[in-house]
């Protein structure tokens, strides 16, 4: 079945997904990024992901639930954010990040788009239960205010809205987004260094 690797697997697991709702998320993805979300039909979906197209509607009712569950499938396997091990190698992930989105805008710009709509399924902070967890583990003696408002301005950078929003707004080219990212981030940690604890 298509777009079945053990990363894959792996991410569809972690989202609940079986192999066939994962297989259905990455046919429509690749075909949304081919045709774009107007032109792709169930039976294009179903031919591409290997199943019926009632296979398709048992796991997404609606054309709604499809793409929603597209989007977040995009938003962790298309653009899988990188690994980092301290608080303070985010800005670079986050660099990475925004490059991947400028690599492929147009998923990038329905990523964001279905995500500031405030899409249940869509999940706009990936990366927030780890960003926490360095947090506390790397900067224990922030209070939970100070705690919540480092989290925020972090994890909302770490996504395709804040990504559309510097190419849009701002028309910023793809490595300014990239540095815009990271330079907000360092100015966010920046503060918190010599609170750090070393590990």
């Amino acid at each position: 079945m298509i777009g079945q690797t053990p990363e894959a697997d792996e991410i569809a697991q972690r989202l609940g997904l079986s192999r066939t709702s994962a297989g259905i998320l990455a046919a429509y993805v690749e075909l949304i990024e081919e045709l774009g979300t107007d032109d792709v039909s169930l039976k294009l979906i179903a031919r591409r992901a290997g199943v019926g197209e009632r296979t398709i509607f048992r796991h997404y009712p609606t054309r709604s639930d499809l793409l929603l569950g597209a989007v977040a499938w995009a938003d962790h396997v298309v653009f899988a954010r990188p690994s980092f091990d301290s608080i303070f190698d985010l800005p670079l992930a986050l660099r990475q990040t925004m490059a991947a989105y400028s690599q492929r805008p147009e998923l990038a710009f329905l990523v964001a788009e279905t995500t500031m709509r405030g899409a249940a399924a869509a999940d706009s902070a990936p990366s927030r239960q780890h960003v926490e967890q360095l947090l506390d583990a790397e900067i224990p003696d922030l209070g939970a205010e100070e705690r919540e408002q480092v989290a925020a301005a972090l994890c909302h950078l770490d996504s395709a809205g804040a990504w559309a929003a510097l190419r849009r707004e701002f028309g910023m080219a793809a490595i300014d987004v990239a540095d815009a990212a990271a330079w907000t981030a360092e100015a966010v940690l920046n503060p918190l260094r010599s609170r750090a604890v070393s590990g």
